[in-house]
């Protein structure tokens, strides 16, 4: 495993696992922690070997939001390090499915991360909160990503009293996908991570461009470029292999 001064970074059976290493305080978003995040999707995202993405932290938090001592932005020995929204956007549009796997407390500038991942699984006592309003400021980089999921009608009550929720509370609003007892996340998250290695590479690839695209297109848009889309799947060489497999019953060949 290569370690850095704030995350952890390690390939496991395809799996990038990047793991917020700042316990000492809850993983907070520092800008050496921001910018290292963003380098690991990078790399992740660069690796063959990689098909799936997972951002989890150390200790009993996931993330803190902002770190107020040292906020992403700001200068590292003298130069800018990167702005927050560039990771999150690295996330949205990483070819590769991001997992967020809530460890613990996930407060403030942190639930971006849970926003703009793909499949969010969470401990079901893990505590979240939009806190911001409780200083005297606003989730407001991060409503681009939480306000989607979580829809107008759940957003306008947890941003103006800051309240926590759990993570069971986050799967009945939408914002989560699965909540388990803290012991069995990783195996929960390692299922998630089974299921994406089921399906072709680069349809999972195709997946996550098609779910970020059709809400922005009109009925007639969306039929017009999704049946070019389809026709090209089906006559790309992965769609006629799993065709193969599914008429031969075995396995496709990016099955291992």
């Amino acid at each position: 495993m290569a370690t850095q001064e704030a995350t952890l970074y390690e390939v496991i059976s395809g799996a990038a696992w990047i793991t917020l290493n700042r316990p000492e305080n809850r993983n907070a978003l520092s800008a050496i922690l921001v910018s290292e995040l963003y380098e690991h999707l990078g790399e992740a995202n660069e690796d063959p070997n990689v098909r799936s993405i997972v951002i989890t932290g150390n200790g009993t938090a996931f993330c803190a939001g902002a770190d107020l001592k040292s906020a992403p932005g700001s200068s590292i020995e003298g130069r800018r390090s990167v702005p927050y929204p560039d990771v999150l956007k690295r996330i949205q549009d990483s070819d590769k499915p991001v997992i967020a796997a809530v460890n613990g407390f996930a407060f403030a500038g942190g639930l971006g991360l849970v926003g703009a991942s793909d499949i969010v699984v969470a401990d079901e006592d893990a505590k979240f909160s939009f806190s911001e309003v409780r200083i005297g400021v606003i989730p407001a980089v991060i409503s681009v990503v939480c306000i989607p999921k979580l829809g107008t009608h759940h957003a306008m009550k947890l941003f103006l009293t800051g309240e926590r929720f759990t993570g069971a509370q986050a799967v009945e609003m939408g914002f989560a996908h699965r909540a388990v007892p803290g012991s069995e996340l990783k195996a929960a998250v390692n299922e998630e991570i089974d299921m994406i290695n089921l399906g072709g590479p680069n349809a999972v690839v195709q997946c996550k461009k098609l779910v970020r695209a059709v809400p922005t297109w009109s009925r007639d848009e969306g039929f017009e470029h999704t049946q070019e889309w389809s026709g090209r799947m089906f006559r790309s060489d992965e769609g006629l292999e799993g065709m193969r497999a599914f008429r031969e019953k075995r396995n496709a060949n990016w099955i291992k």
